[in-house]
């Protein structure tokens, strides 16, 4: 249980500006507020970490990056399609840097890079498809929705899709590592 809510802590931690953004623009409906405090958080995120002498992940530098490049976009020109299309960027990014063996190993503990590495190796690559998968579907909402319902249906999609992705790998990983550890166990008693 303690290394679910590890690894769910850093997911919540990679998913708060997308929070904090689907959050005010449904209550605000203000695209330009929701982009700012959402950049807004992901330059505190990045600023606490910096403060703390905590290391940054490529991933983390990244999105922080795009968030601000894009918002700023937004901002300055109070044109919806930078927000609207920046996702398949980030998300093209992403899945190519997923491409790379062992960026998992960030969100696992040590017993599941041990004991099911080549599983991990599996999910790398499926979190891949996913963001691939994800900028495909963002650009057929983002040229076929207003900017409010494109953002809260990539938004909602965002988030579920992770958490549901990160359950998955979760049940799967400890399932096999349960597994992988018993026979282990076994083998070494006979």
């Amino acid at each position: 249980m303690k290394n679910l809510l590890q690894s769910g802590r850093l997911l919540v931690s990679d998913l708060a500006t997308t929070l904090l953004f689907l959050a005010i623009l449904l209550t605000t409906k203000n695209l330009i507020l929701a982009v700012a405090l959402g950049v807004g958080l992901g330059v505190l995120q990045i600023g606490w970490l910096l403060a703390k002498r905590k290391p940054i992940d490529t991933m983390q530098w990244l999105s922080i990056g795009l968030v601000v490049v894009s918002g700023a976009a937004t901002l300055l020109t109070s044109d919806a399609r930078f927000v609207m299309l920046k996702p398949t960027i980030v998300y093209c990014i992403v899945g190519a840097y997923m491409l790379r063996p062992g960026w998992l190993n960030r969100y696992l503990p040590p017993i599941a890079i041990a004991v099911v590495p080549d599983i991990a190796w599996f999910f790398g690559f499926a979190w891949a498809g996913l963001m691939f998968g994800s900028a495909v579907l963002n650009i057929a909402l983002a040229l076929t929705l207003d900017p409010l319902t494109w953002s809260a249906t990539m938004s909602i999609w965002g988030i579920v899709s992770k958490v549901a992705m990160f359950l998955v790998q979760f049940a799967v990983m400890r399932t096999i590592g349960v597994r992988r550890g018993r026979a282990a166990a076994g083998a070494t008693a006979t």
